[in-house]
């Protein structure tokens, strides 16, 4: 079996003389891995977006994710540890079978960049942002899903515009806000050509859709975060987060 596999590894054909599976397999669960973190960008966009309403409604949005309309007001912030977790999962396992595809020595790099100016292929050229965004989420996302993962009870309107402001979240979020709307968008868009969905729109326009989707998301998102930031910089940087935290269930679970 071993010596089986180490030919498979080397060939890419198995003992049977067939073409290997195991590429298109890994090809699918990086496909599903993507299509999940994808939309739940979009959604967790969304929800964060709803401080652009008001406070309530972004308290409201975190104490639903809490269980509040099955457990009562009081909610379980354990359940947003719990998604914390999935995600990374995800993230990771993403990640890990999407290194497979990037040039690991210089002259894949110069092949690659060759192939970019020569064809000037702009799929080729979203396949490159893609994978520089893919890189920097290395090291962007993890941080804001271990605060989530560990500190679930901290989350809501102050709690996180102090997280923003006087924890200095506000340096890392901007680049993660790029990193993720890029990488996301473009690799929605890639799935559409990869397999085939949407293909009666033609891929011009589907392209389109792609850069209107990326615009829309880094807009809101550029909104979302100058209004977190309004509001920490009028929070008093001597009081902890958790105290917000307190501040936000009596303000903002009665209304204000």
């Amino acid at each position: 079996m071993r010596d089986e596999r180490i030919i498979e590894s080397y060939t890419g054909v198995t003992s049977e003389r067939k073409k290997s599976k195991m590429p298109a397999r890994l090809d699918f669960w990086q496909s599903a891995t993507g299509l999940f973190l994808g939309l739940f960008m979009l959604a967790h966009l969304l929800f964060v977006s709803s401080i652009l309403i008001s406070k309530e409604a972004m308290f409201w949005v975190t104490k639903f994710f809490e269980g509040s309309l099955i457990f009562g007001e009081a909610g379980k912030p354990e359940i947003v540890s719990v998604v914390a977790a999935i995600v990374i999962i995800a993230f990771v396992a993403h990640a890990f079978l999407a290194l497979r595809k990037f040039p690991i020595n210089y002259r894949q790099f110069l092949a690659l960049r060759t192939h970019k100016h020569l064809m000037k292929h702009s799929d080729t050229s979203l396949w490159v942002i893609q994978a520089a965004t893919g890189f920097a989420m290395f090291f962007l996302a993890m941080p804001h899903l271990f605060v989530n993962l560990t500190q679930p009870e901290n989350i809501g309107p102050l709690a996180s515009s102090f997280r923003f402001v006087h924890q200095d979240f506000w340096l890392l979020y901007i680049f993660l806000l790029f990193a993720v709307e890029l990488h996301g968008s473009i690799g929605l868009y890639r799935l559409c050509i990869k397999w085939g969905w949407f293909e009666k729109i033609g891929i011009k326009n589907l392209r389109m859709v792609k850069w209107a989707l990326s615009v829309f998301c880094i807009v809101l998102g550029l909104c979302s975060y100058a209004a977190y930031i309004q509001i920490g910089k009028g929070l008093d940087p001597k009081k902890s987060i958790h105290e917000y935290r307190v501040i936000d269930e009596i303000t903002q679970g009665k209304g204000e």
